[in-house]
């Protein structure tokens, strides 16, 4: 084998200096430093050709300048990425089931990893050790990552990344009073407050709030007061909306028809909530108090229709009140008896139903009942001939904040003799017959309060309040 002793080897022109015979040959260098002319230089091997002893400076990413990334993608090993986060948060997965050597890099292309980040999915494997996705959140951001091993998995031979632990990707809030169920925080408002986004999440789906929003139920109307009159009070109604939970995973919401797709994106404000209280109870021979508003973002329950009173001359009914269910109707023998009150205003879904008629009087003496409150899911049903008072109707059953709980039953009504109406599924006031006093609506359900019969002592029962239920993902 030949060999030539030489102090120093210095290209003729240029700043490249080429070594190595060509394919299949190896260029060895017995000294890990090699010192390339005064000023630097490069060393290139011919096509083919190895090398060791060299050193390296870690593998050249070949950087993808045509196709720059404004969406989540999977990487391929050996390129590196321009991730513009302008328009939102980008998840970069790396390779799967990848071996010892693969690497790619990530840039920060419009310096907004600050606002929007970049998300390094591990795809199975290892980051630095941690079974957890890393995330790059810095203005400016650059970072190489090498597979090691199944140990360390990937690891950061330029820039250092930050664990998703030190990020919260989710929407931050404060307000009401504050539980988790799985992966979802609910605030729920009993009373007026303040429902303040103060960090939204970097992803616009994971700002989607699901919501149940009750207005407080109608009271229950009453009959006359002096017995023997045979008047009747009308049940009291409840009021209802929600999203379908398509916002925040799947939970169990009411069946009323079409929803709307999504619930409501938050920004980072502080939304004043409003809880309406229930109506009030019935005067003598008068009906029950509408129920009032609740209110969150653009989403407004309607109070409850308060029930309806005996009312003279002919035709007697007193008419019931419209709301977000309508009141049960009223009404004496010998007379006609009123219809239930209309859900109103209309909204998609419906907020609720119309509440139920009074059994018509055919003649003096004729025994007759009034109509229960409508419900969020059911309308009140009719009086029955020689009563029991009509039963209110069925509210909304939801399980927003993990537990399947009814809300905003139709008030029962009131009855001269046999049983007063049963109030509605979900919080609705039993109605009462004679002397006795109708049951008032379950506090912060939205329940319509009892109706009453005829007779002194006892009156109407008061409508529930509503109530405000807040869903958003926090991890």
């Amino acid at each position: 084998m030949s060999r030539v002793e030489v102090d120093k080897i210095q290209q003729q022109c240029g700043s490249t200096l080429t070594v190595g015979g060509g394919a299949g040959k190896t260029v060895t260098v017995d000294s890990t430093t090699v010192t390339i002319g005064r000023c630097g230089g490069t060393v290139s091997l011919a096509s083919g050709a190895t090398q060791s002893g060299f050193g390296s400076s870690g593998p050249v990413v070949d950087w993808q300048t045509s196709s720059i990334k404004t969406g989540d993608f999977t990487a391929v090993s050996g390129e590196g990425y321009f991730v513009n986060t302008t328009a939102g948060s980008v998840t970069c997965t790396l390779p799967s089931g990848p071996s010892a050597g693969d690497y790619c890099g990530f840039i920060d292309y419009a310096r907004t990893w600050d606002t929007n980040y970049c998300y390094l999915g591990r795809n199975s494997s290892k980051i630095q050790g941690a079974t957890e996705d890393w995330v790059g959140y810095e203005n400016g951001q650059q970072v190489t990552l090498l597979y090691v091993d199944g140990t360390q998995g990937w690891l950061p031979i330029s820039e250092n990344l930050q664990s998703s632990e030190n990020v919260d990707p989710f929407v931050a809030a404060t307000g009401g009073t504050i539980t988790t169920s799985g992966n979802y925080k609910i605030h729920t408002f009993t009373g007026p407050g303040t429902f303040s986004v103060t960090k939204l999440a970097t992803s616009a789906p994971n700002s989607a709030a699901d919501y149940v929003v009750v207005a407080g139920g109608g009271g229950g109307g009453v009959g006359e007061a002096s017995p023997g009159g045979n008047r009747r009070g009308g049940g009291g109604a409840g009021g209802y909306r929600e999203s379908p939970g398509s916002a925040t995973g799947c939970y169990t919401v009411s069946p009323r028809g079409a929803a709307p797709a999504t619930g409501i994106t938050v920004t980072a404000t502080g939304y004043p909530i409003t809880v309406g209280s229930g109506g009030s109870i019935a005067p003598p021979n008068g009906p029950g108090g509408n129920g009032s508003d609740s209110t969150f973002s653009t989403i407004t329950g309607t109070g409850g229709g308060g029930g309806a009173q005996f009312n003279l001359p002919v035709p007697c009914g007193g008419g019931p009140k419209s709301g977000g269910s309508g009141g049960g109707g009223g009404g004496r023998s010998g007379c006609v008896g009123s219809s239930g009150g209309a859900a109103s205003p209309v909204t998609n879904p419906v907020q609720g139903t119309a509440g139920g008629p009074a059994t018509p009087g055919t003649s003096p003496g004729s025994i007759d009942a009034g109509g229960g409150g409508g419900g969020a899911l059911c309308a009140g049903a009719a009086g029955a001939p020689n009563g029991p008072g009509g039963v209110g109707g069925a509210g909304g059953i939801s399980s927003i904040n993990g537990t399947p709980t009814a809300r905003a039953g139709g008030g029962g009504a009131g009855s001269e003799v046999g049983a007063g109406g049963a109030g509605g599924n979900g919080g609705g006031g039993a109605g009462v017959s004679g002397t006795g006093t109708g049951t008032s609506g379950t506090v912060n359900t939205g329940g319509g309060g009892g109706g009453k019969g005829t007779g002194t002592p006892g009156t109407s029962g008061t409508g529930g309040s509503g109530i405000i239920i807040l869903r958003y993902k926090f991890q």
